[in-house]
């Protein structure tokens, strides 16, 4: 009798600034994690994103310790500082090759995204190249589907092949509006997790 073949570890990956994190990060790799039956969910905060070029960020040790506080209650959420200890861009595919060798490359990886971010996907790093080392998952809210059309007119079998889409509750919160709120002296509670909270306010950033 032939042995059966065992599915794939499957990884997804949920990459960003996190300038802070907050509840919609987690809320939206919790729901692909369900749906796409992943085994673990990485957060890797990024250390110079390219399309952030002249964005004053907060520490990059500030960062990672706000993920990692946002994430320790989730035993199916891990964080990884690999970008952090990169020097140069944080390109995803540099970012996806480190993966496979360090996971192997049967595994496979799901990229969790934006329906947004995903129509710009051809202004990214060796796009090609990307869409053969990783599914993407593009998230979208109800009524604001990705271009499918132009995706695949763009990259053709592997848009449909590794260019997935799930919709997921509308949830309106943003780093730039926590940072604002902040700023104001106005509250960011139920819009980041407690940890998150107090670390901020203990460590007087965004002010």
């Amino acid at each position: 009798m032939a042995e059966r073949n065992e599915p794939a570890f499957r990884v997804g990956i949920m990459g960003g600034t996190f300038d802070p994190i907050h509840n919609a990060h987690l809320m939206i790799a919790e729901e692909v994690r369900e749906a796409f039956g992943l085994d673990r969910v990485l957060f890797i905060p990024a250390a110079h994103p390219p399309h952030k070029q002249g964005h004053k960020l907060a520490s990059a040790y500030h960062r990672l310790m706000m993920v990692q506080l946002a994430v320790s209650s989730n035993p199916w959420f891990h964080v990884s500082r690999q970008e952090l200890e990169r020097s140069g861009p944080s390109y995803s595919l540099l970012t996806l090759q480190e993966l496979h060798a360090q996971y192997g490359e049967e595994t496979e990886f799901y990229f969790i995204t934006g329906s947004d971010t995903i129509n710009e996907l051809h202004t990214w790093y060796h796009t090609e190249e990307l869409l053969q080392s990783c599914h993407f998952v593009g998230t979208t809210r109800p009524g604001a589907p990705a271009d499918t059309t132009e995706l695949e007119r763009l990259f053709g079998q592997l848009a449909r092949e590794k260019i997935h889409e799930l919709v997921v509750p509308r949830l309106e919160i943003s780093s730039t509006d926590i940072r604002q709120r902040l700023q104001a002296g106005r509250s960011i509670r139920y819009l980041v997790p407690q940890a998150v909270e107090d670390y901020i306010i203990k460590e007087g950033l965004y002010r």
